[in-house]
């Protein structure tokens, strides 16, 4: 019964990580279709801006758009368990990536002064990048001192915030919000601030939910035969 239990359990964490993979994924569909028709228009209106800051922006969107690839690999169990190798090789790329992407994207909010941006929004470009960039640290720093679940923890605040480049998108898609420089802003402090928040809730229901699991196998292992 206690294994039945455990099996009930994995089965409904894959559930989850499924829904997840479906919700980003249905995301990053909305983003590609909805704000990156300019790869496939080339008279679409963002073009003039796009030329301007291409050297920073490409670079950017490319070394992100594979970042954020690479950190959803690391949450798959079956690549971990049966190709440890590609996990790893993938882990060390997603470091790579970030460490090329956070600070770009840090410049380019500066650089967006000169679109109307005000100077605040580069400061939450610098917070982005400062989380992003310390989640991803922390993590690699405990894997290689084979702390596994505080790896785990960093890891899952590291792609939280990953996610905030769909996030952003996708809000102001749906509701038009970020029609302005200012409203943009206001989208983007709050999708940053909300980044390690909702990643230690996701983790902390994980772990309650594996509590409870592993209190019911338990009292079931305990009961006499």
């Amino acid at each position: 019964m206690a294994t039945d239990r455990s099996q009930g359990q994995d089965l409904r964490a894959a559930r989850a990580k499924l829904a997840l993979y479906v919700a980003i994924g249905a995301m990053l569909a909305f983003v590609l279709a909805h704000n990156e028709r300019f790869l496939v228009d080339p008279a679409d209106p963002a073009w003039p801006h796009l030329r301007a800051f291409a050297p920073w922006l490409l670079p950017h969107g490319l070394v992100g758009g594979v970042a954020l690839l690479l950190g959803l690999t690391q949450f798959s169990t079956r690549l971990r368990v049966r190709h440890a190798a590609v996990h790893r090789a993938c882990g060390w790329a997603y470091v790579c990536a970030v460490a090329v992407a956070a600070p770009l994207g840090a410049v380019l909010a500066f650089r967006d002064q000169e679109i109307g941006y005000a100077p605040s929004f580069g400061a939450a470009g610098c917070l982005f990048a400062f989380l992003w960039l310390l989640a991803t640290g922390m993590a690699l720093w405990f894997i290689l001192h084979r702390e596994v679940d505080r790896h785990r923890r960093w890891m899952t605040r590291s792609l939280a915030i990953a996610l905030v480049f769909l996030e952003v998108r996708v809000v102001e898609g749906l509701t038009g919000w970020g029609a302005t420089p200012a409203s943009d802003e206001m989208i983007v402090w709050l999708c940053v601030a909300l980044g390690y928040p909702l990643a230690d809730l996701a983790l902390e229901l994980g772990d309650r939910l594996g509590m409870r699991a592993g209190g019911a196998g338990q009292r079931e292992a305990g009961r006499p035969r």
